[in-house]
Parts: structure tokens; C-alpha cells; sequence
């Protein structure tokens, strides 16, 4: 089975349709057989997709943090729940577990994880895909930035083009088609 490492909010986000988008997410790759590796928490727009790719019959194996399982709400009824010592474990065992990476929207954790495995790929240190899906242009001035420090000599195109963009729901299709 192909695992899809979905790095994603704790919080709702100010508008439903972050939550709807997940729980599409989530019965989507169900239903083409695609366990989710995610943060473990079931909350937010985390607990959205868990809760949507569970409730179709998928599985879900989570990796949350000592520190963050009270916190977080950890997921009691997921497929595993891997419990680590810290962070950094939990980018380490995602990583391991997974085929491939998509960054929805959230907050500063979501692009903590986003960006390292990013780096890992431009150090060479994995070939896996990453994918970043611009939700309603959530992401348009994170990617206007990228663009930016490209033009100005920081980050190669070679890199630049590590992050694939995906900017509706077709394209959410395309990418779990090829896993």
C-alpha cells in the first residue's frame, strides 16, 4: 500500500471549506487505497482528514510527540499511533513511512515539516515527491516568496521546481492516481 505523508493544520481555519477540502482529501485516497502518514492529532484540519480516510475504510498511521499528545488531542482511533520523544522523531518517522509529501494549509508546524523535507531533497538525501496544494491561493504569497528568492540568486530552479503545486481539487486527484 502507497502512503501519502499529508503535513496540515491543528486548526480549523476561519473558513469550512479547509475542513471540507480535507475530509474530500481523505475519502479520495480511501478509496484508491492510500494510507495517510500525518501529524496524529484529531483536530483541526489533522483530525479532518484522519477522521474522513478512516471513516472510509483507509488507514492512517499518526507520529505525534510526547509533548503534543495532551496537547494535540492525540487520535485514539487511528490504524498506529506512533508516540516519539520529540520533533524531530516525528519528521524522521514520517519520513520513513511515507512515498510521498503534500503540504495543505496551516501554520507554522506545516511549513516547519514542509520546508525540512524540501531541504532533505535538495541535500540529496531523498528523491520522494513534494507537493503543496494552493488551496483558494492559500498558499500564493508563500510561493510568490520562493519565486522571489529564485530570482534573486537563492534558490536554484532545480530546487524551486522540488515543490510542486497543486491547485484544485483534479489536480489532488492526479497526484493520488500516482502513487
Amino acid at each position: 500500500m502507497k502512503k501519502l505523508c499529508v503535513f496540515c493544520g491543528s486548526a480549523d481555519g476561519s473558513s469550512p471549506a479547509y475542513l471540507e477540502m480535507a475530509m474530500s482529501l481523505g475519502k479520495m485516497m480511501a478509496q484508491k487505497e492510500i494510507a495517510l502518514v500525518y501529524g496524529g492529532a484529531s483536530i483541526g484540519v489533522m483530525g479532518a482528514i484522519a477522521d474522513s480516510v478512516l471513516a472510509h475504510g483507509g488507514a492512517v498511521i499518526g507520529v505525534i510527540p510526547k509533548t503534543l499528545v495532551d496537547y494535540e488531542i492525540a487520535h485514539k482511533g487511528l490504524t498506529e499511533l506512533h508516540i516519539v520523544d520529540d520533533m524531530h522523531q516525528r519528521k524522521k518517522l514520517m519520513y520513513d513511512k511515507s512515498d510521498a509529501f503534500l503540504s495543505l494549509p496551516g501554520g507554522m508546524g506545516t511549513l516547519d515539516e514542509m520546508f525540512e523535507i524540501l531541504t532533505w531533497s535538495q541535500l540529496k538525501i531523498h528523491s520522494k515527491r513534494c507537493f503543496i496544494y494552493n488551496f483558494l491561493g492559500f498558499y500564493d504569497s508563500l510561493l510568490a516568496y520562493l519565486d522571489h528568492s529564485h530570482k534573486e540568486g537563492f534558490i536554484k530552479a532545480q530546487h524551486l521546481s522540488m515543490l510542486e503545486e497543486i491547485k484544485d481539487e483534479a489536480g489532488l486527484l492526479s497526484v493520488v492516481n500516482s502513487l
